[in-house]
């Protein structure tokens, strides 16, 4: 691409030809999102004015991340955060982009936490950003929540998500391998661990198979190694009348319910995504931990 030209609507056009030839769909909006972020302009300044004269330097940087959308890597990743239930969460290399589905998990737990003490503990296991356990908390004032990652980049950046959110106060996030090393029980444990195929990842759109982490995509060979793990390690830190919310794959409900029913979990409920598919699980514990 040149950078000739510094007006808005020359810039703008490169750009959007740019990305229509290769291949991406909604090349116009995906080109005035980034934009927006280079030139430091809003979606109205942009009416307002749009044969703006544009900064030359900030013209190559605008023009490097087109490079990079044309490669198919999504706008998120380029703008490095994403909105999830109209907050913004910081994203990395070493954390999920969170997608509308995953609200269905914090649903549920809004839903299940409206009937519980308002001082509520939850416990996030696999957090990557942050996003679930910090959107339910911006929701439940009173309600305190750990996180845990094996990422320490993930970890790390789920820590500016709460400062930025203001929520460093009711939020822990530790490094370490599920809920290994976590002291006490809590009435919430949630977790959108890896259920990918380890066979089906390589076919994935690009957004994802190049882009998301492969350790929080696989889930083994049949996608539901990361499901038998968390069904031995919640029994003993649930409470009593506590949830374990989790999101599952389509198609997995059965399975999962199965993995669950043999740890001695009841299906409590389930909730679907915006294609129709059960997307989230919600089990209670119906036999003591070790019984």
């Amino acid at each position: 691409m040149t950078s000739a030209a510094h007006d808005l609507n020359t810039v703008l056009r490169r750009a959007v030809s740019a990305l229509i030839g290769a291949g991406i769909e909604d090349a116009a909006t995906d080109a005035r999102i980034l934009a927006s972020a280079a030139f430091e302009l809003s979606r109205e300044d942009m009416l307002r004015d749009p044969a703006a004269t544009l900064d030359p330097e900030a013209v190559d940087a605008f023009e490097k991340t087109i490079v990079r959308r044309s490669a198919h890597e999504p706008v998120s990743r380029i703008l490095g955060k994403r909105e999830f239930r109209s907050l913004d969460f910081e994203i990395g290399p070493a954390t999920l982009d969170p997608r509308p589905d995953s609200e269905t998990v914090v649903e549920a737990v809004l839903e299940y936490a409206a009937a519980m003490q308002p001082d509520l503990r939850m416990l996030d296991i696999g957090t990557g950003s942050g996003c679930l356990l910090l959107s339910a908390l911006y929701e439940l004032p009173a309600a305190r929540g750990i996180g845990t990652d094996i990422d320490p980049d993930a970890v790390a950046c789920a820590r500016r998500n709460a400062a930025a959110l203001g929520l460093s106060a009711r939020a822990i996030f530790m490094e370490t391998h599920w809920a290994k090393g976590v002291d006490g029980t809590f009435d919430v444990v949630l977790s959108n661990p890896p259920y990918i195929p380890s066979g089906d990842i390589a076919g994935l759109a690009s957004d994802v198979a190049r882009y998301d982490p492969a350790a929080a995509l696989d889930g083994g060979p049949d996608g539901l190694d990361a499901y038998r793990a968390l069904s031995a390690v919640v029994g003993p830190i649930l409470t009593p009348s506590g949830v374990v919310v989790l999101e599952i794959g389509a198609g997995q409900a059965g399975d999962v319910q199965a993995i669950f029913a043999s740890a001695g979990f009841g299906l409590a409920g389930t909730r679907r995504d915006i294609a129709g598919h059960d997307r989230a699980l919600v089990f209670f514990r119906i036999a003591p931990p070790n019984g």
